[in-house]
C-alpha cells in the first residue's frame, strides 16, 4: 500500500536541513536566553539573529516581530490586546475565517460588548469590496478589520493590499490571518500598510508551537501573557529556543527556494485539477480553488458527486488506502460539525456531497497523484 500525504494545509513534513538545525540547538546551546552568562548570551543571540531574519525577508523592522506559540496564540493576541489597549470597538470580520479569528471575536462581543460585523461573501467566498467599504462607515467606533490573505479550506485570495489601504484611508486598523501565506508568497510590509499578521512555522516545513506576529511599531498594543520581560516585554515566557532556530531555518529555506518550489507543486496542482475532472467528469471545485490563477496554488477543494451513504465510508477508505487529506480544517479533526466555510457558501444539495480538501507540497510526487485519484474513481464505481 502506498503511502500518500496530501494534507499540507493542516501541517508540513518538516525539511531535513531544519531538524539537524533543531537538535544542534538543542545539544549545544541550552542555555536560558535571559540568563547573562555566556551560555544565555548564546542562545539569546541565536533568537535575535531569527527575528532579523525573518523581518529582513518581510521588509519589517525586527521589533516588529514578536514569537508566539503559533498562529493561534497570535491572532487571538492582536484581536484581543487591539480590544483591551487600542479602543476598538468594532471588528470586521467574515464568517469563514479561521476560527482562531471567529471564535476569538465571538469572545470579545461578549466580554466586551463590541460591535461585531461580517462583510458579505460572493458565491466563492470572496469578501464584498463594496459592503466592506460601508462596514467600514457603519459609525465612528474604532475598527479593526480581521480578514485571512488565504482561506485554509478554499484556497481564496484576497487582495491584502487594496484592503490594507482601504482600512487606512477609513482611519481602521487591519490584520491578516496568512498563515496559509507566509512561506508561499512574497510580503513587502514597508509597502502594504497591514498593522498585523499571523504565522506558524509548521506550514511551511518547520516545526509546531512556533509562530511569530507582525505588529506594526508604536501599535500600542500591551503584553497579553505578563510574567517577564522576554520579547522585549511584549511575550512572557522562556522562549522556546530550539523552535525558533528551526523556524528562521525554515523560513529562510522557503524563501530561497519559493520559486522553483512554487513552480514545482503549482504543476503538482495543475495536474490534479485537469486529471480528476477528466478521470471524474462530475467533480467540481468549491470556492476558487480550482482556478489555477484566482486561488493559491498549495490546495484545491473538490466536492464529489457520491450520495449521502457512500460519503460517510469516503474519508475511512481513503486512510485505508493510505491516503492523507482532509474533510476541512485540521482544527475541526474529530467534531460531528460540517465545514463552517463550506456551509457559508453552498447550497443544502451542494452540502450532501462529500467535499474534500487536498493540499500539496515539495515532497509530492505526480505518481502519488495518480494513485490518489485512481483510488477515488474506483470508490465511485463500486
Amino acid at each position: 500500500m502506498q503511502k500518500v500525504y496530501l494534507d499540507n494545509a493542516a501541517t508540513t513534513q518538516v525539511r531535513d536541513e531544519v531538524i539537524t538545525k533543531m537538535q544542534q540547538a538543542l545539544g549545544e546551546f541550552y542555555g536560558n536566553p535571559s540568563s547573562t552568562h555566556s551560555f544565555g548570551r548564546s542562545a539569546k543571540t541565536a533568537i535575535e539573529k531569527a527575528r532579523k531574519t525573518i523581518a529582513k525577508y518581510l521588509n519589517a523592522h525586527p521589533a516588529e516581530i514578536i514569537f508566539t506559540s503559533g498562529g493561534t496564540e497570535a491572532d487571538n493576541m492582536i484581536l484581543r490586546c487591539a480590544v483591551r489597549d487600542l479602543g476598538v470597538k468594532t471588528i470586521i470580520t467574515s464568517k469563514i475565517e479561521h476560527h482562531a479569528v471567529l471564535h476569538t471575536a465571538q469572545e470579545l462581543e461578549k466580554e466586551y460588548g463590541i460591535t461585531l460585523l461580517f462583510v458579505d461573501l460572493d458565491e466563492s467566498g470572496n469578501p464584498d469590496i463594496t459592503h466592506l467599504k460601508k462596514l467600514l462607515g457603519h459609525n465612528d467606533s474604532k475598527k479593526l478589520v480581521s480578514l485571512m490573505h488565504v482561506n485554509n479550506e478554499l484556497g481564496n485570495i484576497i487582495d491584502v493590499n487594496l484592503i490594507a489601504q482601504l482600512c487606512k484611508d477609513a482611519g481602521a486598523l487591519f490584520h491578516s490571518d496568512t498563515v496559509q501565506s507566509v512561506g508561499h508568497f512574497n510580503w513587502d510590509l514597508a509597502e502594504n500598510p497591514i498593522d498585523f499578521l499571523t504565522a506558524a512555522a509548521h506550514k511551511f516545513h518547520g516545526p509546531k508551537g512556533i509562530g511569530f506576529a507582525f505588529v506594526r511599531r508604536n501599535s500600542g498594543l500591551k503584553p497579553l501573557i505578563v510574567g517577564g520581560s522576554q520579547e522585549r516585554g511584549f511575550r512572557a515566557g522562556t522562549e522556546p529556543f530550539h523552535n525558533i532556530v528551526g523556524l528562521e531555518e525554515a523560513f529562510i529555506a522557503s524563501y530561497e527556494n519559493l520559486e522553483v518550489e512554487k513552480k514545482f507543486v503549482s504543476d503538482l496542482k495543475k495536474y490534479f485539477v485537469e486529471k480528476i475532472k477528466n478521470e471524474i467528469p462530475e467533480v467540481e471545485f468549491n470556492g476558487l480553488s480550482g482556478d489555477l490563477d484566482k486561488s493559491t496554488y498549495t490546495l484545491t477543494n473538490v466536492r464529489l458527486p457520491f450520495d449521502a451513504q457512500k460519503s460517510l465510508m469516503l474519508l475511512f477508505h481513503l486512510d485505508l488506502k493510505g491516503i492523507a487529506c482532509s474533510k476541512g480544517s485540521a482544527c475541526q479533526s474529530g467534531s460531528a460539525k460540517g465545514s463552517h466555510v463550506l456551509s457559508e457558501i453552498l447550497s443544502d444539495e451542494e452540502l450532501s456531497k462529500p467535499s474534500l480538501r487536498f493540499s500539496f507540497s515539495k515532497y509530492n510526487t505526480k505518481e502519488e497523484l495518480d494513485y490518489t485519484i485512481q483510488v477515488l474513481k474506483e470508490f465511485a464505481e463500486n
